[in-house]
């Protein structure tokens, strides 16, 4: 993405006369994640202190995980797959109306459960189901065409998250038992870090290579590929319930080897460059949440929950906010260097993940008040994000290229 987004064919190009935030797929689904982003922690903190009525059709706390994981972390998914396999494929997945469209029933998706007193439940399950199989249609078209066999594994992952997304909705129909949305949920969580796992082995390693001239950074194929299969592993297990023991231990060994992977990536080369780091770091969440999810297991004071944040706000939410940065400058035909509000943003975030995680433990009396300040960071670094990025994603591009 130092140039393009992961080349492997070279980009498709956009239709020319198109309104700029038409044009490619980042440019809507982007926008629309850092405002979500923005909107929807502080939409939970009042639910949480009583200023506003909790939403009705789900469980809130299953409310709240369904919007982070099939609301935010899909719109990114959506807006870097869009683009992403247009370059993979030399084919054009949605520009225009279409694109349009897609973020139209997103935006659908997300108001639906709000409106749940007013519609048919069955409307509301609909409404939100219907975005995820959209894209994966628009996606599968180029990338079946091309037989770009390397990629159909996003085409499994969409499908895993549908089916999870769709477990949440029939919980709330009454369809299935209780407790089934959360594990969905989890799923969903699950399902994005092996996402995680398969974009972080292709890019981190050729971005920090390519920006530091540094030849000793590589990949090593078998911790990629150990690290991917132990993901996909945790998302079997997950979704078939096993017991908490087997999971904590697949969970510690993957985290290890993910860490080990990671090691060869050159960490150390990008201290200095914020376009770097906040890969190297967002990416270091991910093993630390797995292996903190096998410590809960053994160790009584760490929370059960320490490590879906670490895996939430500290791998999700820096490699989002770190890649939406990295592509909308790429593909507007700027120079990759992090403005200075998302240089602030970058450390707001990573800030917000580790009060989110650690705090709780070293002072659980004052689990509110910590609470309130991780979600007021993020919300933060996705306001400054937007302060930098929207005019942005809504203006052509400045090289005078289409996209």
């Amino acid at each position: 993405m130092g140039r393009s987004l992961l080349t492997n064919i070279g980009p498709a190009p956009a239709p020319t006369g198109l309104l700029p935030i038409a044009a490619k797929g980042f440019r809507p689904f982007f926008l629309l994640a850092a405002a979500f982003a923005v909107a929807i922690v502080p939409l939970w903190l009042a639910m949480l202190g009583g200023l506003l009525r909790p939403v009705t059709y789900l469980d809130p706390l299953v409310w709240h995980s369904h919007e982070m994981v099939f609301g935010f972390a899909t719109a990114v998914i959506a807006g870097f797959l869009l683009t992403a396999v247009s370059n993979w494929t030399g084919r054009e997945t949605a520009t225009g109306p279409a694109l349009l469209g897609l973020a139209l029933l997103w935006c659908v998706g997300r108001l639906a459960p709000l409106l749940a007193d007013s519609i048919p439940h069955g409307l509301v399950a609909l409404l939100d189901l219907a975005f995820l199989p959209a894209l994966a249609v628009v996606l599968a078209r180029p990338i079946v065409a091309s037989n770009n066999r390397r990629n159909f594994v996003m085409l499994a992952i969409l499908a895993v998250m549908t089916t999870a997304n769709l477990v949440v909705h029939l919980e709330a129909l009454g369809v299935v038992g209780a407790l089934s949305g959360r594990r969905a949920c989890l799923v969903g969580i699950d399902v994005v870090l092996v996402l995680i796992g398969v974009i972080s082995g292709r890019v981190i390693p050729m971005f920090t290579r390519n920006a530091t001239g540094a030849s000793s950074i590589r990949s090593v194929r078998r911790l990629d590929q150990a690290t991917v299969v132990g993901l996909s592993a945790l998302v079997i297990l997950d979704a078939t319930g096993r017991e908490e023991p087997i999971v904590a231990l697949v969970a510690g060994v993957v985290g290890l080897v993910a860490a080990a992977r990671a090691v060869y990536w050159g960490p150390r080369h990008s201290l200095r460059e914020p376009m770097l780091w906040i890969l190297h770091l967002g990416y270091a969440w991910l093993p630390l949440g797995l292996v903190l999810r096998a410590g809960a297991s053994l160790v009584p004071w760490i929370p059960r929950a320490s490590w879906v944040h670490a895996a939430t706000v500290g791998a999700i939410g820096s490699l989002c906010l770190g890649m939406m940065a990295r592509v909308a400058l790429g593909h507007t035909g700027r120079k990759i260097v992090a403005p200075r509000r998302a240089t602030w943003a970058f450390a707001a975030m990573s800030l917000a993940a580790v009060v989110r995680v650690f705090a709780p433990v070293l002072a659980p009396s004052s689990y509110l008040a910590f609470l309130t300040a991780a979600g007021a960071l993020w919300t933060v670094a996705f306001l400054l994000y937007l302060l930098d990025y929207m005019p942005m994603l809504i203006a052509p591009r400045v090289d005078g290229k289409a996209g």
